[in-house]
């Protein structure tokens, strides 16, 4: 019997498992793919966005749609700072990018996963190995790897999360957790919009993105893709939505403002009536989007405002603050995904991620119902509850 089985070997798996190491127990890690650590290694294009820049624990838990205020025990316990200093003490100088965002000195990821596994060079660490069943018992936990293999553990730590199937939760319906449902979080609009989609690589650094039907929005840099839209404020709202927007089946409005907090009226008074409107542009929209605008607008750029009728006039201003458009479906933000939904927090006590009902299973990384916007966030969950877990499990000899 070994102390701990850690199950993933994502960033949480094996950051608790160096926990739980680092603290005398005997850990396994039961990684059913051949590969450690693949979301660590692609993120941020191969860069991995470790973390975000400190912050408050009040500020930091407005990142998580799924999680909110009842993290702040998770994070008063492990922030931003002590994942930053936990890498930097272990040889991996980082950076942070005008965003908040933190990476490694190097741009590579492979230097946070040498850090890791150095780390975790007291750990068993086995590939190939998946988890077919899972039995509680009064000695601790019967574990069933690949249907003919077993182990046995006083502890279990689960971070095999981020599937976007309810397949892959499975094994903890089965002992009873409750499971909230998982739906796709931070994806892309898809726009079927020939004319806009012609117009991919441009971007407006301050739009507001909203979606009328669920009167949600947010604003930030918009970018246009050859599927729709994209960009920091399309990925916050896609997250805030994630559920309600997998409710409609991923077809829904989507309403760009692309000049940031202004109204009709203010629209109208920025306009130079003597000038075209081709010359009319606002300094923020680039030139190729402006001259869609105005197509948008049925509006003739050789025209000068002053020449316009009032209800002309109105309709330039509106698709500027009211762009509307179908959105069908999604896309994958690169190749990362992020989950909303697993094991309900309520079955979790979020002061050591103990599950409440089964003393010695511990739950680490996106098999919780836990997720964050882009920017570092995600893997700060993932290393304050892979922290919390391998430092909170009482191992019992």
């Amino acid at each position: 019997m070994v102390d701990v089985v850690v199950i993933g070997g994502g960033a949480a798996g094996m950051f608790a498992a160096i926990q739980a190491s680092e603290r005398g127990a005997k850990v396994v890690v039961l990684e059913k793919s051949n590969k450690l650590l693949s979301k660590v290694r692609i993120s941020g294009g191969g860069r991995c966005n470790v973390t975000h820049q400190p912050m408050s624990v009040n500020e930091l838990v407005k990142h998580y749609p799924r999680g909110g205020k009842s993290l702040k025990h998770l994070f008063n316990q492990w922030r931003c700072e002590d994942t930053m200093a936990w890498f930097t003490e272990r040889g991996v100088p980082l950076k942070i990018e005008d965003d908040g965002r933190v990476f490694p000195a190097s741009d590579n990821s492979e230097d946070i996963i040498a850090a890791l596994l150095k780390s975790a060079h007291k750990v068993d660490i086995r590939m190939k190995s998946a988890v077919t069943d899972i039995q509680h018992n009064k000695n601790g936990f019967s574990i069933t790897i690949n249907n003919d293999k077993t182990i046995s553990a006083r502890r279990v730590i689960a971070a095999a999360g981020g599937s976007p199937k309810r397949s892959g939760l499975q094994l903890w319906e089965k002992l009873g957790l409750p499971i909230v449902d998982p739906v796709p979080s931070l994806f892309t609009f898809n726009i079927k919009h020939a004319p806009l989609n012609d117009l991919m690589g441009l971007s407006v650094q301050d739009a507001t993105v909203y979606l009328p039907e669920i009167k949600q929005q947010f604003s930030g840099p918009v970018l246009i893709t050859h599927w729709g839209l994209s960009g920091p404020a399309v990925l916050k709202l896609s997250a805030f939505a994630a559920r309600e927007l997998a409710n409609r089946q991923y077809q829904y409005k989507v309403r760009v403002q692309w000049i940031k907090d202004i109204t009709h009226e203010e629209v109208l008074q920025s306009f130079n009536a003597n000038k075209t409107m081709i010359n009319n542009r606002p300094e923020s929209i680039p030139k190729r989007l402006w001259q869609y605008l105005m197509e948008r607008a049925d509006m003739r750029p050789d025209i000068p405002f002053k020449a316009l009728s009032k209800k002309e006039q109105n309709r330039m201003a509106e698709i500027i603050i009211n762009d509307t458009y179908s959105a069908n479906g999604k896309s994958t933000y690169k190749e990362e995904f992020v989950t909303a939904g697993g094991i309900a927090l309520e079955a979790i006590n979020l002061k050591t991620m103990e599950v409440k009902e089964i003393p010695g299973l511990y739950i680490a990384g996106e098999l919780a119902d836990i997720d964050g916007i882009t920017g570092g966030f995600n893997f700060q969950a993932a290393w304050a509850s892979g922290r919390v877990a391998g430092k909170n499990l009482s191992i019992k000899h």
